[in-house]
Formats: structure tokens, sequence, C-alpha cells
């Protein structure tokens, strides 16, 4: 089945490409953590974060926001000591702050969606050299975010993040994904 550029023949990856990138998500606890997955991504690949994904479901409590809400600094430290993920302070305080911030929001999922204005944005690219890094959309949500106290939200983390919640399709045209989607 031919793939969109970036999947490798990992069978982790191919799974991820194949069911997941691009199929719009609107769960909102599969959304925040995507959301601090790809925060967690930041300077890395994202197969180095997606293999550790199921280690961070365990640590993280299965990114339920009210219970991230609450990490003391003493159980941040206790994961700074844990192999299984990415021992990075500023990104595991990211985690609780986010928590909280999205606890504030009335409707997050509703949030994030509106900067695609509720419906996936289907894109037509060929390749590599087609798929922007950043978006005004991307921009936008990431601007969005940060008012609301949201950290490790950059506009080409949003990006990555509208691209695997399927808020933007950017499977390339030659991906057998991409008749699927579209």
């Amino acid at each position: 089945m031919p793939r969109c550029f970036w999947c490798s023949d990992d069978p982790l990856y191919i799974a991820y490409h194949d069911e997941e990138w691009g199929v719009p998500l609107r769960d909102p606890r599969a959304l925040f953590e995507l959301l601090l997955l790809e925060g967690f991504q930041a300077g890395l690949s994202w197969f180095t974060v997606l293999k550790k994904r199921e280690h961070y479901r365990r640590v993280l409590h299965g990114f339920d926001p009210v219970r991230l809400a609450s990490l003391t600094d003493e159980e941040i430290e206790v994961l700074m000591q844990d192999p299984g993920i990415i021992r990075n302070r500023l990104k595991l305080q990211a985690a609780r702050r986010n928590a909280q911030a999205w606890l504030r929001q009335d409707d997050p999922v509703e949030l994030l969606w509106s900067f695609v204005d509720g419906r996936p944005k289907i894109n037509r690219f060929t390749g590599r050299g087609d798929i922007p890094a950043v978006t005004p959309e991307a921009e936008a949500m990431s601007k969005a975010l940060k008012k609301a106290g949201f950290t490790f939200v950059g506009p080409t983390i949003c990006y990555a993040f509208m691209q695997a919640s399927g808020m933007v399709m950017d499977h390339t045209l030659d991906c057998d994904r991409y008749a699927l989607l579209s």
C-alpha cells in the first residue's frame, strides 16, 4: 500500500499512519493526549515519542487532565527519573500547566476545531516539499492557546497537532489514505 513519504517500514509507525494520523479526532481525552505528546516531541522525532506513548499513558494517568492538573512537584521529580519517558522538566511541568489550562476552557474541543471552522481542511500535497511546517491557522491556534495559558504550543507544534488530529488532512496525493479521507 502506498503511504506518505515520511512513514517508515516500522510496524508501529505504519499502524499510526494507517489508523490515526489525519483521521478527524473529536474525543476530548484523545485530543488532550495528542496535544501533550506533540509538546513532548519538541526538538525530537515523532517516532521517539510514539515508541514511548504507551508508557506515557501509564505514568501520566491515562492523560486524565484532572489528575495531571494536580501533579505535584514531587511527582514530577519521580517522573524525571523514569527512563521510559522524555525526561525534560519543562515538558513535564507543561503537562501540568496545559492540563490546568485545558480544564479552564468551556469546550476545549470546540476551541481547537475552531481554527479550521469545525471541519477538516483537505490539502492536496504531492510530497515532501509541498507540506508546510506552519500555517496561518496554526499560528492563530498557537497564539490563542498561549493566551489561554498553554505552553509548548508553538506554531510548528500546533500544525503537527492539526495534522495528527485530522483537523488538516495532509496525506499526500500518492498515499492510499488520501483517497479514503478526502
